[in-house]
């Protein structure tokens, strides 16, 4: 395992950068390094570094979409609608 996670350490850096065709190859090199299937690869190539002891880098928050003017109506239009999943609310919107 220690030498997996030392092949994983070095190919990490060159797996970041390059273009899908790539990184194709270089998924092909560590399976048949590791013996891994390609998908366990994947996810051992975009885990999280860890910063400290235990510590893992945290993960970015998304942008919010909307803003609080148009959040409000949102929910009060929810709360009239007697709180209808949002696939119903977007079709009675209009109304």
């Amino acid at each position: 395992m220690g030498a997996r996670r030392e092949v994983v350490s070095a190919v990490t850096e060159r797996y970041r950068l390059p273009k899908r065709a790539e990184k194709g190859r270089i998924l092909d090199e560590l399976c048949a390094t590791t013996g891994w299937h390609r998908k366990h690869a994947v996810r051992a190539l975009r885990r999280r570094e860890t910063v400290g002891l235990g510590e893992v880098e945290p993960t970015r928050k998304r942008r919010c979409r909307y803003g609080a003017t148009i959040k409000d109506a949102l929910t009060a239009l929810w709360e009239a609608s007697d709180r209808v999943c949002g696939k119903r609310l977007k079709v009675m919107i209009p109304t």
